[in-house]
């Protein structure tokens, strides 16, 4: 799906919730099982609707999660109003894709994901909060990808608790497809798996190392193309992430001898590459996986920006 095809599917719709119809299979079951398995929606989240604002209801009439099925039920959670209280800011925000459960934008590098002790404005959830008033909505902003100040790419935002939960549900399964594209130092072609544990260098560093006993750590890379700028070789890899650590692509590159270029945390960025590039040469390229709402699957890709294309020639 390209970002003109996805901005027009964008509108607002119903409340944030969830709608089942029962099928023949479900004659029986309770509401609570169907929710379950057909939707994964969360214990905790059901609990909320039950003690929040949200609201169950069978046919249009209220009901109780323990209430039992019958085929043709129409099963609608509504999820308990939540708002964010981010100063809303004129931060650009690309948004590729939008509707009443999810927002997925093209980040810019240069920018932080949401305020930190640092950075207390200035940030894309600063500018997603101006977004989504200029809409006419209301939500708390939930980041159910991640991304690094100077990584741009696809970042995915959830609209309610459901859209979150059901995303780290997939991701936990493996049915997550999170690619990246990266510029990096020397030759690495064919294809490969680094699997190597991460940690913490040590206490209350923001540097990760490879590390025996740290998190379990995967990434694949396929070297797509070699090349030369002034007489330095670099790579242009394409990478998929099998688990989500911090820095995970840039330890990974750099414990196997090719940093990203520019990446001056993880030795990326000598003195030729800080002339190339003003930051690391990392980019959020693609993202598969299915709608927390009605369960179809998309797949997002993203261009590569101006700054990583430019080098390519």
């Amino acid at each position: 799906m390209n970002g003109e095809d996805a901005k027009n599917t964008a509108g607002r719709g119903d409340p944030a919730g969830l709608t089942v119809r029962a099928e023949a299979e479900d004659e029986g079951l309770t509401l609570r099982a169907i929710l379950r398995r057909s939707r994964g929606v969360s214990a905790r989240l059901m609990r909320k609707a039950v003690y929040g604002t949200g609201e169950l209801c069978r046919n249009g009439e209220p009901a109780r999660f323990a209430d039992k099925a019958r085929a043709g039920d129409v099963i609608r959670l509504d999820f308990p109003a939540e708002i964010s209280a981010f100063e809303p800011q004129d931060i650009p925000v690309d948004v590729l894709y939008e509707d009443d459960e999810i927002l997925l934008v093209n980040k810019q590098p240069g920018i932080v994901v949401h305020p930190t002790k640092g950075h207390s404005d200035g940030t894309l959830a600063n500018g997603i909060m101006r977004h989504m008033i200029a809409r006419g909505e209301r939500y708390k902003i939930r980041f159910i990808s991640r991304l690094d100040r100077d990584t741009s790419g696809l970042l995915l935002v959830g609209k309610h608790a459901h859209a979150q939960t059901d995303f780290a549900r997939q991701s936990a399964a493996g049915e997550v497809y999170k690619g990246y594209t990266a510029i990096a130092a020397g030759a690495l072609t064919g294809s490969g798996r680094i699997d190597l544990p991460i940690a913490l260098e040590s206490e209350g560093a923001v540097r990760r190392t490879v590390r025996e006993g740290g998190y379990p750590s995967i990434t694949e890379y396929t070297g797509e193309r070699v090349f030369e700028i002034g007489g330095d070789t670099y790579t242009l890899l394409s990478l998929r992430l099998l688990t989500g650590r911090t820095h995970q692509i840039r330890v990974h590159l750099a414990h196997i001898g090719h940093p990203v270029l520019g990446d001056a945390l993880y030795g990326g960025a000598p003195e030729r590459g800080a002339e190339l590039i003003a930051r690391q040469a990392l980019h959020a390229s693609v993202l598969k996986f299915s709608h927390p709402k009605d369960g179809r699957a998309l797949t997002f890709k993203a261009p590569l920006p101006e700054d990583m294309g430019r080098l390519l020639g």
